[in-house]
């Protein structure tokens, strides 16, 4: 039995969609200089789609990226 090569997997690695600790998802949602405290406030009002690796606060990129569409499906 042959691994599937990576290059013709269906679906990209992990790593590629994923942010690793609140800094780099605030960074992602809000940009550059976005404090992860804001990460943390807006966790406690909303269903963002973060979870816990260890002890470290990640999210996929995809995930965000649905939540994102979702909100505004609401709006």
């Amino acid at each position: 039995m042959q691994d599937t090569p990576a290059a013709e997997s269906p679906l990209p690695p992990i790593a590629d969609d994923l942010l690793d600790g609140a800094d780099q998802v605030a960074a992602y949602i809000w940009g550059r200089g976005a404090h992860p405290r804001r990460l943390y406030r807006a966790m406690q009002t909303s269903r963002m789609p973060v979870f816990r690796l260890g002890g470290r606060l990640c999210a996929r990129r995809s995930s965000l990226h649905a939540w994102v569409r979702e909100l505004e499906r609401q709006g």
